[in-house]
């Protein structure tokens, strides 16, 4: 008897074969569905303070003067403020500006001795640079212009842009109930405006040294036995007291 030594092989489909082919492919659609929802999805943040990020940015900060040939108090006093503020701000150099072409020029380039005492006399220790601008109109009065560059916070973009409707009735743009992209920018907006130190967002001051006289106060009220605590608040007016209210 003649034994083959091949066996033959079956042509028919494999159950188990078709069974796990047809869960890669249906895993294969399910990728290829999510990877298209991520590539045509909105990528904007629904954290407005992502949206409107507050930034640093460096600007020109200017004090405008109308005078005479000579300072008057009023005009002395907003030098005086503008040279602690400049000072406080760590400005490298402040600029005393003339108006060029203008038909008080005379006038204005007088007041610069004057502006720069002034200067002095409030605190202002740095660099003082004079120089002139060109005139917007040579027959209105121009003013002398006082300017150091310095940081200030502001948003990254202005605020009252509208990219898209808040609803719309032709398409379902905006209908996924997320926050619109204008929400917040105000709230970060009055917020970069009023800091007082734009630098502090970066990181936070230095620690300013112990006031003394109240350390050696209070450590000699407890060597005594006392309460360092105690009688503050009645000293200083209030009505709450270290045991409770009065």
């Amino acid at each position: 008897m003649n034994v083959s030594p091949f066996k033959p092989i079956s042509l028919a489909p494999n159950p188990t074969f078709m069974v796990r082919l047809a869960v890669l492919a249906f895993g294969a659609l399910t990728l290829a569905g999510c990877t298209d929802r991520l590539a045509t999805g909105s990528t904007v943040s629904d954290d407005y303070r992502e949206r409107h990020p507050i930034v640093l940015a460096e600007r020109p900060v200017t004090l405008n003067l109308y005078s005479n040939r000579k300072l008057d108090d009023v005009a002395k006093r907003r030098i005086l403020e503008f040279a602690g503020e400049a000072q406080a701000e760590g400005a490298v150099v402040l600029e005393v500006l003339t108006p060029a072409g203008a038909f008080n020029e005379a006038d204005m380039r007088a007041l610069v001795p004057a502006v720069k005492a002034a200067l002095q006399q409030g605190g202002y220790k740095a660099h003082v640079s004079a120089g002139s601008y060109p005139a917007a109109d040579p027959r209105a009065i121009s003013p002398l212009r006082l300017s150091f560059r310095s940081v200030r916070a502001r948003v990254s973009h202005r605020c009252g842009e509208w990219p898209l409707d808040l609803t719309s009735g032709s398409s379902l743009d905006s209908w996924d109930n997320r926050p619109y992209w204008n929400l917040g920018c105000s709230y970060q907006n009055m917020i970069a405006t009023q800091l007082d130190d734009p630098r502090d967002l970066e990181a936070p001051r230095a620690v300013s040294p112990g006031d003394v006289q109240m350390r050696t106060r209070a450590i000699g009220v407890a060597r005594q036995g006392g309460d360092p605590g105690a009688g503050r608040a009645a000293s200083s007016g209030s009505g709450v007291q270290m045991g409770g209210v009065r």
